[in-house]
Formats: structure tokens, sequence, C-alpha cells
């Protein structure tokens, strides 16, 4: 098996070489919504990978991959109708150089020197940008883009989805504002109850303060986490979520090796 994370433009030209004489599981946006080319979270859509036609898998947005392990075990049993959210990315996403460019924006602003922003649109030290990747002609911005379709492919097409993506002056860890409208009603006993039960989830929500998990706490963590869980007052069957992971590991790297663990597990 190999693994390819070396940017959409490597792998455009070099998986499908690779991919002759072994699985190939791709980091990159080039083969996601490829309808030959299956995207995986292990938890969510393991069978998806018994036809591989293009002998590629593809790992899947860091926004996505926490949302849909979340969103699985609750559409199983409520059937979800629509889901509206935000997110609140760390640094890291962008890569190295936009991460040292907060600190070094940090340092700038507190010995009051002047700041220079190479890697964001504006200042990304102590103020939040509500702009991650290109803008579309609809207004949305690609990663937004990327969420929506990638949910629908990963979990269920017939889910309707509308994202806004926020970068925010933090190393690692994604964190998720979650609305989810349901068909079927629900307990909150039952939605906390099933996601402590679900693979790759952790609930962590206590209505006190530090009752909830912060992307610091979710740092070098596997599980994706959830807190401030409680029901949508203004609207029937919806529901209200924080979702927290560190997203350099179910985002990126973790969520390919057990792509890859599954996959062998499955007898391929």
């Amino acid at each position: 098996m190999s693994f390819f994370s070396a940017g959409g433009k490597i792998s455009e030209k070099f998986a499908p070489k690779a991919a002759k004489n072994s699985i190939v599981v791709d980091n990159s946006s080039f083969f996601r919504m490829d309808p030959e080319v299956p995207l995986i979270v292990p938890q969510v859509n393991p069978n998806d990978m018994k036809n591989i036609p293009k002998n590629i898998i593809a790992n899947p947005n860091c926004s996505t991959a926490q949302l849909v392990i979340v969103l699985k075990p609750l559409h199983d049993l409520f059937k979800i109708k629509r889901v509206v959210v935000s997110t609140y990315q760390s640094t890291s996403g962008a890569g190295k150089a936009p991460m040292d460019e907060m600190v070094e924006q940090t340092m700038a602003i507190i010995n009051s020197k002047k700041v220079s922003s190479e890697n964001f649109t504006k200042q990304i030290a102590f103020n939040a940008i509500p702009h991650i990747d290109a803008f579309a002609e609809d207004g949305y911005t690609k990663e937004e883009l990327k969420m929506t379709r990638e949910t629908k492919k990963i979990l269920d097409d017939k889910i309707e989805l509308t994202a806004t993506c926020v970068r925010i002056p933090v190393k690692v860890s994604h964190a998720e504002s979650v609305n989810i409208e349901f068909e079927k009603p629900f307990t909150l006993k039952k939605i906390t109850e099933t996601l402590n039960n679900s693979p790759g989830c952790k609930v962590f929500d206590k209505r006190e303060n530090a009752g909830y998990i912060t992307p610091i706490d979710a740092e070098g963590k596997n599980e994706t986490f959830i807190s401030r869980i409680r029901e949508d007052n203004s609207k029937n069957n919806s529901l209200n979520l924080w979702i927290v992971s560190d997203n350099l590991l179910r985002g990126a790297a973790l969520n390919a090796v057990e792509i890859a663990e599954t996959y062998f597990r499955m007898g391929k």
C-alpha cells in the first residue's frame, strides 16, 4: 500500500502510476469527488472499499472527517435532514508556514512591532478569518463546498448541509459548531449514549465551568470529542453540538492509517 500526502498536483501525476502496483491512499483533494474513487472514514463507510476500480482510496477533508464520524451514528437512528456547521479551524490545517506566521505575528504584536501577512488574507493573530480556500461564484469558499459534497458522498447524498469555515489563531485542532435537524424525535440521553458507544467518538459534556472540550484539550488525541449537547429550542427534532478533533490525526494521518488497517482487516 502507498500513501500520498504531497498535494493535488503530485497526486494527479503520480498516484495513478503507483496504483498500477499497489493500493494508494491519497490525502489530497484531487480524487475525492471522483465517482470511481471511494472517499473513506473507516468508522462511517468501510464497505465502500469493496469496490476500488482505480486502486485509489481518498482521505477526506479534515473538517469533514471529524463531522461525519459524529453524524453517522445519529443518522442511523434518527435520519438527518439538514446540517448547519460553522468551523473554527487551526492554522496547522493550512500548513507549517501559516502556523509559524501566527506565532510570529503574535510575538510582533506583543512587542509592539509591525505585523505582516503572507499566508493569510488578513492578520491571523488575535483575529478570526471567515475565508478558507478560494471563493466560488456563489459566495461559498472551496473549503465550505468540500464539506457539503464530501459529507453527501461519504454519508448520504440526501442530507442537506451548509457550512461557514473560519480560520482562528490556534495551532492544532479544529472545532465545529453543528446544528442538526432530524426526521425522527430523539432524547438527549439517547444521543449521548449513542455517541459514547460509537467508534472514534467521546462525549465530554458537563454543564459547568470547563465542562467541555477545547482545541488544546483535543491536541494529540485520537478521539473526536463532543460537548455542549442540547436541543435546539427554536425547531422541532433539532440538536446543537460542539465537536473538536485533532486535525493532524483524525483529519489526516490517523484516518489514513485506519483506512489501511481496515482495508487489510477486510481481507483485501
